[in-house]
């Protein structure tokens, strides 16, 4: 009994001195500095030419001439595509035949008209004189008549007759397909060659952007929106060169998601975006892209910039605890002699590594972010009893 007593003594001396049962506590501290700040929001957006036209063809036939290539340089008004136009030289050929066929109608009954005015003087004279009856003065007068109603149809006859000629010269103008605005050919959506049909919509030719200016429509999400307007500052990157930083202003705000298009209460759909999907507003600004590095459909990260400061003074945001209102945050404080105080402050700027402190703290001072058992670590580290004991 006596020897098992004294093992146990051992046993649980041992266990005490590798394991105290005050494990000390040790604060995870940093101290209150001045540095610069930024907050921002964060959002994607895709670079696009702020202007870009899709150049198709108004009229129907085989693309008998393709005039540009892709990456070419054009100009405003330049000829970009011919299309067939044997068809719309024949029915400009009928049109302006039909039309000069009016108008030669036109001038017979005109002459007839001069006649039947002629006679029907010659039978006023007769009447007066009781030469002639009056039947055939009323025949005269219905024939006058009767020409100039005719002559009033062709009139209008020719009307359109020259809007028919009208039309066919615009859709034989159509066969020049023509840029309407400079720029750089982007892509070649139909060959020499092809067939376009126009009957429906319009087939697009070439597309062709302006790449001096491009334009970004980033999308922010839902949670951001609300701190974000008009005419705030930009900085962006793109997945090429994120060392690169662009700068830009945010023009304006769309004032709904693109997903309102598939709302199934205004188009009429029976399907309709999901309520769980996520929601975006998309934000327009424009960056100048003079030399043409920044290319079309390339993806921008972008910085919008809600606020910066200079030497602000500054805690790391793992230190704050909300105390509820969602205006002022507590703070752990430790002093010299190691006692901890909780005091309140005010917040500022807040990129959520980094806080700005308005008010409730000092520099110097050192706040705590956690805490640690170093008895646990210690224990860990220690070595383990020999298996004997």
């Amino acid at each position: 009994m006596a020897l098992a007593a004294g093992l146990g003594i051992s046993v649980y001396l041992f266990r005490a001195i590798l394991f105290p049962a005050d494990s000390q506590v040790a604060y995870l501290t940093v101290p209150v500095t001045q540095r610069d700040i930024e907050e921002s929001v964060l959002a994607t957006g895709i670079l696009k030419p702020r202007k870009l036209v899709a150049v198709g063809a108004q009229v129907s036939g085989r693309i008998t001439t393709l005039h540009v290539e892709l990456g070419q340089k054009v100009e405003e008004g330049d000829l970009v595509a011919e299309i067939d136009s044997v068809t719309q030289k024949n029915n400009l050929r009928t049109a302006e035949a039909s039309l000069a066929k009016s108008r030669a109608q036109r001038a017979e009954q005109e002459a007839n008209l001069i006649m039947a005015r002629s006679t029907l003087r010659r039978q006023e004279k007769l009447v007066s004189q009781s030469f002639t009856s009056q039947a055939d003065l009323e025949s005269a007068e219905a024939e006058v008549k009767a020409i100039e109603a005719q002559i009033d149809a062709l009139k209008s006859e020719i009307i359109e007759a020259e809007v028919a000629v009208e039309t066919a010269e615009a859709n034989l103008a159509y066969t020049q397909i023509t840029t309407p605005i400079a720029g750089t050919v982007l892509a070649v959506v139909n060959q020499e060659g092809q067939t376009v049909n126009a009957t429906q919509s319009a087939p697009t030719i070439v597309i062709i952007g302006q790449l001096d200016v491009m334009t970004v429509r980033a999308e922010i999400s839902e949670a951001d929106i609300v701190k974000v307007k008009p005419g705030q500052e930009i900085s962006f990157s793109i997945i090429g060169e994120p060392e690169v930083i662009y700068s830009s202003t945010l023009e304006s705000i769309e004032p709904a998601p693109e997903s309102i298009t598939s709302d199934s209460s205004i188009t009429s759909s029976t399907s309709s975006s999901s309520s769980n999907a996520a929601i975006y507003y998309n934000g327009i600004f424009h960056v100048p892209n003079p030399d043409g590095h920044l290319r079309t459909y390339m993806t921008a990260e972008v910085h919008i910039i809600l606020g910066r400061m200079q030497n602000a003074l500054t805690v790391p945001t793992a230190a704050l605890k909300a105390d509820g209102n969602g205006e002022t945050y507590t703070v752990q404080v430790l002093d010299a002699s190691g006692t901890v105080e909780t005091r309140t402050v005010s917040i500022g700027l807040n990129d959520k590594i980094t806080a700005e402190v308005l008010s409730g703290l000092k520099e110097g001072e050192t706040v705590v972010i956690g805490v640690r058992s170093e008895a646990a670590s210690d224990a860990r580290s220690r070595p383990q009893p020999p298996m004997g004991l």
